[in-house]
């Protein structure tokens, strides 16, 4: 692997006819391949920025689906006279989180109605009848939406962590390589006992890519970090929405 990288920075230090060129002395490449150091920063701020990327992509993804499942579901949910003709969508639109809040009110609400009325088996109803059945408690169905809650909040943030991560850690690790860089300077510079440019410079550039490199990491990772913790956020507020209107119409048909 030493033979190897050796050989590719000689092909990178000779121009078209095989005669070192001048300004190759200076190119990206060039700089990339005159520290293992720095190709190990790189390597790592590479992977992170994939790992980013691709936990981005996917995340936006996730949530279009589920906002555009959530606005189905709610369709159909205030359409609807009875909760089990809404359970039979859920399946279809399983992505929103909303489906899973109502899943969870509705076994609970079912679990309670089956113990006061024991005979009914087609599920809640909230058309009000003759002999409706009752609710024992409506705050057992509160805490079933909110536990509910907080395990899709949990599902829609799983991966997001990673992005603040990555924010937080890819400019230490590009500053990192920018002072082994420059530490590199300072020994050329004791070395020759001479501040010439030709000296100092390639040992700073070195040390910029690393630091570009570091940026390059960081800065999406923030802005999309900002962008899905707030579509989190959205997605949380229509939840409790969704809790209160769902708790609204248990208390008016079943208490």
């Amino acid at each position: 692997m030493r033979t190897l990288g050796s050989l590719v920075a000689a092909l990178l230090l000779q121009g078209p006819g095989g005669v070192p060129s001048e300004g190759s002395g200076t190119s990206i490449l060039n700089l990339i391949t005159r520290s293992y150091l720095t190709l190990g920063v790189l390597f790592v701020l590479g992977m992170m920025s994939i790992v980013s990327w691709g936990i981005i992509l996917y995340k936006l993804w996730v949530f279009r689906r589920a906002r555009n499942q959530s606005v189905q579901f709610l369709e159909v949910f205030r359409r609807s006279n009875k909760f089990s003709e809404v359970q039979a969508v859920c399946r279809s639109l399983a992505e929103s989180p909303i489906v899973g809040l109502f899943q969870s009110g509705y076994a609970e609400l079912t679990a309670q109605l089956r113990q006061s009325t024991p005979e009914t088996s087609n599920g809640p109803n909230p058309k009000p009848g003759g002999s409706r059945p009752t609710l024992k408690s409506l705050s057992a169905v509160d805490r079933a939406l909110l536990r509910a809650s907080v395990v899709e909040i949990n599902k829609l943030e799983t991966h997001i962590s990673f992005l603040a991560t990555a924010a937080s850690v890819a400019p230490f690790i590009g500053l990192f390589g920018t002072v082994w860089g420059i530490m590199t300077s300072f020994e050329g510079i004791g070395q020759t006992g001479s501040t010439n440019l030709g000296v100092v410079a390639p040992g700073i550039a070195e040390a910029l890519v690393a630091t570009a490199a570091g940026l390059a990491a960081a800065i999406p990772a923030v802005w999309f970090y900002n962008l899905l913790t707030q579509r989190v956020k959205l997605f949380a507020s229509d939840m409790d929405d969704f809790s209160m209107e769902f708790l609204n119409i248990s208390e008016r048909n079943f208490t």
